[in-house]
């Protein structure tokens, strides 16, 4: 296989949660230049047809839903609806997440752990428990790419509900490459650094901000387009021996 064939995504369904804003639409974006059909599952209607636009700007098959990926009854029919319309999926980019900064497990609320885990981990988990069996079904294995985090490895005093979910994440994706290996499904995560977001925002007026950046060899934050690259290889062939894994996108911050 040549190499530009090898990354190469025509005729592939993908599907991102979170994709109507920051990293999501950066990979959204990514998987629909490389030339995937792209469904966006986002909470904000508004916000999901401004992508969607930019993605059929692209020129790309595509479709926004509005989907909590916390209302676990309606994932299944979500899934389905992208099938009928789009195609099997063949990649699934779980990064819909939130973060609450509690101060710590001292003032941390159960709701706000329970509401945490819910988004970042058990919805990644039951999307790729969908996901996967369409595509052990249909036999044409596939591609899953979890968004794990620097908090995956580090542990914050802010956000441990947050940084417990990102750890798990790691695990969770070791755990699933392991099974699914056998039917073709590579599953692996992405960790970004520091990105500019709507999330990490209110970092820029805390003295956190010059700690990152004294620290990050790039010395700076990364765009959500940086993250397209590393999506656009997990996703494509140029892939298909590479599971289990995470990979850092960080500007180097983790080296320190």
């Amino acid at each position: 296989m040549d190499m530009p064939a090898m990354f190469d995504l025509t005729g592939r369904v993908a599907v991102v949660t979170g994709g109507n804003g920051g990293i999501g639409r950066g990979i959204a974006l990514g998987l629909a230049g490389a030339g995937a059909s792209v469904a966006i599952f986002g909470r904000n209607e508004e916000k999901n047809r401004k992508v969607l636009a930019e993605l059929e700007a692209i020129g790309a098959r595509a479709l926004a839903l509005k989907v909590d990926v916390t209302d676990r009854a309606g994932l299944e029919p979500a899934m389905e609806k992208v099938e009928r319309e789009l195609g099997g999926v063949g990649i699934l980019v779980n990064n819909a997440g939130i973060v609450v900064v509690s101060g710590g497990v001292l003032n941390e609320k159960a709701e706000d752990w329970d509401r945490v885990i819910e988004t970042q981990l058990t919805a990644g988990f039951l999307l790729a428990k969908i996901a996967a069996g369409s595509m052990v079904r249909r036999k044409t294995g596939g591609k899953i790419i979890n968004i794990a985090s620097m908090m995956s490895y580090f542990g914050s005093g802010l956000v441990p509900s947050y940084s417990s979910a990102k750890g798990a994440i790691v695990q969770l994706t070791k755990s699933m490459a392991i099974e699914l290996a056998p039917h073709n499904i590579q599953v692996n995560a992405i960790a970004p650094g520091w990105i500019e977001t709507e999330m990490t925002a209110p970092v820029h007026a805390m003295p956190l901000h010059d700690e990152i950046i004294l620290r990050t060899p790039a010395g700076r934050f990364g765009e959500p387009e940086e993250m397209a690259g590393t999506a656009v290889f997990l996703a494509s062939h140029a892939s298909d021996f590479v599971t289990g894994e995470t990979v850092r996108v960080d500007g180097g911050f983790a080296i320190r």
